[in-house]
C-alpha cells in the first residue's frame, strides 16, 4: 500500500510524506514530491468506543415490520422522556430479543462504527433473567466475524438488580453462570449498583463486582452516579475503598482496567473533595477511569425534575468541569458540543478531545496502545490509522444558464480542523 501526500498530525502541517507499506510494516516514510496544488490527506489515530451497548442499537429505528425473529420496537418509543421510563422500557426490549435481531442491529452498529474510523471498541451485552446469554452468544458471533475490522472486547453486564428485588439472586446467577462458561470470550465485568433498591445493596453489588472480576482475572466496568443531586450519596468513594480493601493492584494483572462510566454526580462534587478523591486514586495507583458520554448524558441528565416546570429550571449540563473525565464522543463531530461545554477552543484542547475518542479510550479500556509517533517509524508494525482525504475544489449548483459554480475547499490540515469541523467518512477512512 502506497500513501501519498499525506499530512501527520504530530508534524508540521506544512510537510507531506508518502508513506509505503509492505508485509505489514512501514517500509519508507520520505517527503512528498507531489504537486503542492493537490490535496493533502490527514492521517490520524483510528478511533474507540470504550462504552457501546450491542444489544440495544437501532431499537427505536429498526424500520422493518414485525416478524417472529425481527420483531417490532416502536411502541416504545419515549413519551415523558424520563430516565425511570427508558429503563422500564428497556426491560420490555428485552422480553423482544431473538438471535437474528440481535444479530442485525449489532452487526449494523458495527459496520457503521467502522466506516466511522472505529477500531475498536467495548461492547456490553446485558445478562439477566429476562435475556439469559442470547446477547452474550449474538456479540460473540459479531466479535468473531468482525474480527479483520474492529477488535471487540466484551463486557458481560448487570443492568438490573443483582441483590434486590425478586430477580436479584437469579440475575447475579446467570452472570457468573455465563462468566464460567464462557470464560476465553468475556473480557470484562460490568454493573450498575445504582439500580439496586436501598445504598446497603448497591455497595454488596459494587462489592460482589470487583471480587467477581479478580477472580476471573477481568476488567472491571461500572454504570454509576447518574444522578445531578448533590444530596444522594457517591458510589465512587466505596468503589475505591473496596478496591483497595480487595487488593486490586496486587491480585489483578497491570493490563486490567477499572472504568467508571456516566458519573454525572461528579460535576457537583466540591473541588475539595474532587481533589481529594484523585489523591486516594494515585496513592493506591487504582488504573481507574471516568468514562463520560456527553451525548446521552446531557439527554437523561438535562430535563427538569418533577418539580420544576421551567426550561429555566433545568440543572447545569453535565461534565461542565471535568474534561479529563470524558472518553467517549462517540465520533469526530461531538469535538463541537465538547467545545461547547468545556469552551475549549485551543489547539490543545483539540488534540485533547480527539485523544478521548482514540489514544486515551484505549488507554481506559486496557487495549494496547502503541503511540502514533512510534506507528509511524520506519520498520513498525503497520496498524489501521484514519485517514481524512480532502477535495481541490467544491461544486455547488450554479443560476440556469450559468457556467459551474465552483469554490475552493477548506484543507484540513490538523486535528483541530477536524475536531471543529468534522468531515464525511467512509468505509475507506481505515487504512490498514
Amino acid at each position: 500500500m502506497k500513501l501519498q501526500n499525506v499530512i501527520l498530525a504530530t508534524e508540521s502541517s506544512d510537510a507531506r510524506w508518502d508513506l509505503e507499506v509492505s508485509d505489514s510494516v512501514l517500509q519508507t516514510k520520505e517527503a512528498t514530491n507531489a504537486d503542492r496544488g493537490a490535496p493533502s490527506s490527514i492521517l490520524l489515530p483510528p478511533l474507540c468506543h470504550p462504552h457501546i451497548h450491542l444489544d440495544k442499537p437501532y431499537i427505536l429505528t429498526c424500520n422493518h415490520a414485525p416478524s417472529d425473529r425481527h420483531p417490532d420496537y416502536t411502541d416504545l418509543a419515549p413519551q415523558s422522556g424520563s430516565f425511570g421510563e427508558a429503563l422500564a422500557s428497556t426491560s420490555k426490549a428485552k422480553e423482544r430479543y431473538t438471535a437474528e435481531d440481535l444479530y442485525l442491529r449489532g452487526s449494523q452498529l458495527l459496520a457503521t462504527s467502522y466506516q466511522q474510523g472505529v477500531t475498536s471498541m467495548r461492547a456490553f451485552v446485558e445478562l439477566d433473567h429476562v435475556t439469559g446469554t442470547l446477547p452474550l452468544q449474538a456479540a460473540i458471533r459479531l466479535k468473531q466475524d468482525f474480527s479483520h475490522l474492529v477488535q471487540v472486547q466484551i463486557c458481560a453486564f448487570a443492568q438490573d438488580p443483582v441483590f434486590s428485588t425478586g430477580h436479584g439472586e437469579e440475575n447475579r446467577s446467570t452472570i457468573e453462570k455465563a462468566l464460567r462458561d464462557f470464560d476465553c470470550s468475556i473480557d470484562v465485568l460490568g454493573s450498575t449498583p445504582y439500580v439496586e433498591q436501598s445504598e446497603q445493596d448497591s455497595v454488596k453489588n459494587i462489592d460482589w463486582a470487583i471480587r467477581t472480576a479478580i477472580e476471573h482475572g477481568a476488567h472491571l466496568d461500572f454504570h454509576l452516579d447518574y444522578n445531578l443531586d448533590s444530596s444522594a450519596g457517591f458510589l465512587v468513594e466505596p468503589v475505591i475503598r473496596l478496591l483497595g480493601e480487595h487488593q486490586w493492584t496486587r491480585r489483578v494483572d497491570k493490563s486490567k482496567t477499572i472504568v467508571i462510566g456516566h458519573c454525572t454526580h461528579l460535576t457537583t462534587l466540591p473541588s475539595r473533595k474532587m481533589l481529594d478523591m484523585a489523591s486516594s486514586i494515585r496513592q493506591q495507583k487504582l488504573p481507574l477511569h471516568f468514562v463520560g458520554l456527553p451525548t446521552s448524558d446531557l439527554f437523561m441528565m438535562g430535563r427538569p425534575t418533577e418539580k420544576q416546570t421551567t426550561p429555566h429550571a433545568r440543572p447545569e449540563a453535565p461534565f461542565r468541569q471535568c474534561i479529563y473525565t470524558v472518553r467517549d464522543w462517540r465520533s469526530p463531530a461531538a469535538g463541537l458540543l465538547g467545545g461547547g461545554l468545556y469552551q475549549a477552543g485551543t489547539v490543545d484542547d483539540a488534540e485533547l478531545l480527539f485523544s478521548c475518542v482514540s489514544s486515551r479510550a484505549r488507554e481506559a479500556i486496557g487495549l494496547s496502545n502503541v503511540g502514533y509517533e512510534d506507528l509511524l517509524k520506519e520498520g513498525s508494525e503497520w496498524r489501521p490509522l484514519l485517514l481524512i482525504e480532502n477535495i481541490k475544489r467544491m461544486s455547488v449548483r450554479p443560476k440556469p444558464g450559468y457556467p459551474d459554480f465552483e469554490i475552493p475547499a477548506r484543507q484540513r490540515v490538523s486535528i483541530k480542523d477536524v475536531v471543529w469541523d468534522p468531515p464525511e467518512v467512509s468505509l475507506r477512512s481505515v487504512v490498514g
